[in-house]
C-alpha cells in the first residue's frame, strides 16, 4: 500500500496526525485506492513505516472502523468493507447536475480588494476598535443554563434585542416602531432575502441606484426580478426617472452606496409619494448612517411614510462586526406576517447567544458609547484622507460631498480613465480600494475610485496618498 501517507504527516503535530492519518485513508477508500476488500497493514507496521507511535495508527484504524469503513476479521486482520462503493476519481466529470440558468445571467460580483500595505479598500469596520472585553463578559451573561432550557425555534429573534433595537433605532434616527414590528435577520443581506422572498413574483422590475449596492442587484435579479438601474445624483435616486412599472425600489437615502450622496427631503416625499401611487415598494438600507461627521441626518423615510410602503432595513455589521451577524427588518404591518414566514423558512432562527448579548450590550448603553467613540476616531482618519486627497494634483480627482460612513468617493475628471486598470495599479504600489465604474449596471459607468478610511490610521493616509499619487494618471 503506497499512497504516499508518510509525506502527508510530514510537519503535522503529535495531536493532530490520528486525525490526519484518518482523513487520507478515508480519502483513499472513497476514491477507489484503496479498493473494496483490500487488507490494509497492521497497525504495528503501519506505524514503524510512518515514524509515528501505533496508538495514531489504532485510532484512526478505531475511526474508520466504527463508521463503517474498515472491519476487523479476528486471525486474518483489517480489510475495507466491502460494503463501500468508492467514488468516481475526483478528476472525472460526475453526473450533468447544473445550477439554474438564472446564475449565468447575474452582474459579476465585485471582487474584494486585495491585502495591501496600506488598505483603502470599502466595507466593514475596523475590528480592532471592538470591544472585545465587554462583549465576552456579556457573553458568558448570556450563555447560561436557562438559555439552554428555553431553546426552542424561534423565527422572530430575542425579544429583548427587538425592544433594544426599537428603542434605539427611534431615538438615534427618529425611526417608528415597536419591539413587534422589528424582524431579526443574520444580516441586511438575509433581510434583503426575505423582502425578495415576500414581495417578488418572477419578472417583477425591481430598481435599484445606480451606482449602487451590487449584492442587492444580484439578490433580486436571483429571485427572478427584472432589475432595472436608476441614476443617482447629488440629492440621490432621480425619482422622475423610475419606470412606471417598478414593484420595488430599493434605496440607501442616508448615504448612497457608492457616492455617499444624502437623499434631499424634496427627492424623499417624492418618492414617497411614487410609490403610493404605483403601489409599489420602498427598500430603505439605512446604511452606514451611524458614523455622521457632518450635518444632520435627515429623517428616514420610514418616518416620514404614511401609507405602509417603507420596509427599513438596519444592520451591526459596520457598527461592531460583520462575522456577528445581526441585521433587522422593520416592515408595515401589512408585511410583517409574511415576511415572518419567510425569515421561518429559510432560518428557523439566528444565534440566540449573540442576540442576547447585544441586547445587554445595548440596554447597558456600550452600543451608544461604542458609536461615539470609534466615530471620533474614524473622524480623524476622515479627515487625514480628506487633506491627503487635496493634496494631489488639481484635474485628476473630483473628491464627492459625504456626511457619513465609513469611506469617500471620488470620480476621474477625465472620463475616458481605465479606473479598473488604475486600481490594479494601486494594488501593485501597495494600495487596496475600489474602482468604482463595476458598481454601474444601466447608466453609463463614470471612472473612479472608493477609498475606504476603516482600517487605515490617520498617521498612514499621506504615506499612502503618496504611493497613490504615483499611478494617477497626469491631469
Amino acid at each position: 500500500m503506497d499512497l504516499h501517507l508518510a509525506s502527508a504527516l510530514d510537519g503535522v503535530g503529535v495531536g493532530d496526525r490520528a486525525s490526519t492519518l484518518y482523513q487520507h485513508l478515508l480519502d483513499a477508500i472513497v476514491d477507489g485506492r484503496l479498493p473494496t476488500g483490500a487488507k490494509v497493514p497492521p497497525t504495528r507496521e503501519l506505524a514503524a513505516k510512518l515514524g509515528v507511535s501505533r496508538g495514531t495508527v489504532t485510532t484512526a484504524y478505531d475511526r474508520l472502523t466504527a463508521e463503517g469503513f474498515l472491519v476487523t476479521r479476528v486471525g486474518s486482520g483489517t480489510f475495507v468493507c466491502r460494503d463501500v462503493v468508492p467514488h468516481r476519481t475526483r478528476q472525472a466529470p460526475v453526473g450533468d447536475v447544473r445550477p439554474r440558468a438564472v446564475w449565468a445571467t447575474l452582474p459579476s460580483p465585485v471582487p474584494d480588494a486585495p491585502p495591501s500595505e496600506f488598505d483603502l479598500s470599502v466595507g466593514g469596520p475596523d475590528t480592532s476598535l471592538f470591544p472585545l472585553a465587554a462583549w465576552r463578559r456579556l457573553v458568558s451573561a448570556t450563555l447560561r443554563p436557562s438559555l439552554l432550557a428555553a431553546s426552542a425555534y424561534e423565527g422572530h429573534g430575542d425579544e429583548g434585542l427587538r425592544r433594544e433595537i426599537a428603542r434605539y433605532a427611534g431615538l438615534s434616527r427618529s425611526v417608528v416602531a415597536g419591539p413587534a414590528d422589528v424582524l431579526l435577520t443574520n444580516g441586511a443581506q438575509q433581510a434583503l432575502d426575505v423582502v425578495a422572498r415576500a414581495v417578488v413574483d418572477p419578472g417583477d422590475v425591481v430598481v435599484v441606484e445606480d451606482p449602487g449596492y451590487t449584492a442587492a442587484t444580484r439578490l433580486f435579479a436571483l429571485h427572478g426580478a427584472r432589475v432595472v438601474g436608476v441614476r443617482v445624483d447629488a440629492e440621490g435616486l432621480v425619482v422622475e426617472d423610475l419606470p412606471r412599472t417598478a414593484r420595488i425600489v430599493y434605496v440607501t437615502p442616508s448615504h448612497q452606496f457608492p457616492t455617499g450622496a444624502v437623499m434631499s427631503l424634496r427627492r424623499r416625499i417624492a418618492l414617497l409619494e411614487w410609490a403610493a401611487r404605483r403601489n409599489a415598494v420602498i427598500v430603505e438600507d439605512d446604511y452606514d448612517s451611524e458614523f455622521r461627521f457632518e450635518n444632520r441626518p435627515l429623517a428616514p423615510l420610514q418616518s416620514l411614510d404614511r401609507d405602509g410602503r417603507v420596509v427599513y432595513v438596519g444592520s451591526f455589521s459596520k457598527t461592531l462586526m460583520p462575522s456577528l451577524r445581526v441585521g433587522y427588518l422593520i416592515a408595515p404591518q401589512s408585511l410583517q406576517d409574511t415576511l415572518r414566514q419567510a425569515k421561518l423558512l429559510t432560518d428557523w432562527q439566528g444565534d440566540a447567544v449573540t442576540q442576547g448579548a447585544l441586547a445587554r450590550f445595548m440596554s447597558e448603553g456600550l452600543l451608544s458609547a461604542h458609536v461615539r467613540r470609534v466615530t471620533r476616531i474614524y473622524a480623524e482618519r476622515r479627515t487625514a484622507l480628506l487633506r491627503g486627497l487635496a493634496s494631489l494634483p488639481a484635474g485628476v480627482l473630483e473628491v464627492l460631498p459625504s456626511a457619513a460612513g465609513l469611506h469617500l468617493c471620488t470620480y476621474f475628471v477625465d472620463r475616458t480613465v481605465d479606473d479598473v486598470a488604475v486600481a490594479r495599479a494601486a494594488a501593485g504600489a501597495g494600495v487596496s480600494l475600489e474602482p468604482v465604474s463595476v458598481r454601474f449596471l444601466d447608466t453609463t459607468p463614470r471612472p473612479g475610485l472608493a477609498m475606504g478610511f476603516r482600517r487605515i490610521t490617520a498617521d498612514q493616509v499621506p504615506a499612502a496618498i503618496r504611493r497613490l499619487g504615483t499611478v494617477l494618471p497626469p491631469p
